[in-house]
């Protein structure tokens, strides 16, 4: 069904939601937070730096200026998750540093 162009949006968009609600769930379950954040232009800021660093979808390795370079993807991901943490009160902001994805309190990051 999401071969049809004309429902495949719909479509992926109710998968989404869904999935959303089964992690909303198990975070009640497990007693983690869940927090939803929006994604857009993670993937172009620096998570070192905050720099904005434009490139194309092919490009898979980000590069700042600030010496910061690493994996697309990462980048991303570390971004996210420190906004999500944001959101639920935690001001630590370092993409080394700010605890585990798991919402415990303990950081998985070793000194």
């Amino acid at each position: 069904m999401v071969k049809n162009h004309c429902l495949a949006k719909s479509i992926n968009d109710a998968s989404w939601y869904q999935f959303r609600v089964w992690l909303e769930y198990f975070g009640k379950v497990f007693k983690r937070v869940t927090v939803a954040v929006n994604p857009q232009y993670t993937s172009i800021e620096c998570s070192s730096c905050g720099e904005v660093v434009k490139k194309t979808l092919s490009t898979r390795t980000h590069v700042c200026s600030c010496g910061c370079v690493m994996d697309r993807d990462e980048n991303a991901a570390r971004n996210i998750l420190s906004r999500g943490l944001g959101t639920v009160g935690h001001i630590e902001t370092s993409a080394l540093d700010v605890g585990n994805a798991c919402g415990d309190e303990t950081s998985t990051h070793e000194e």
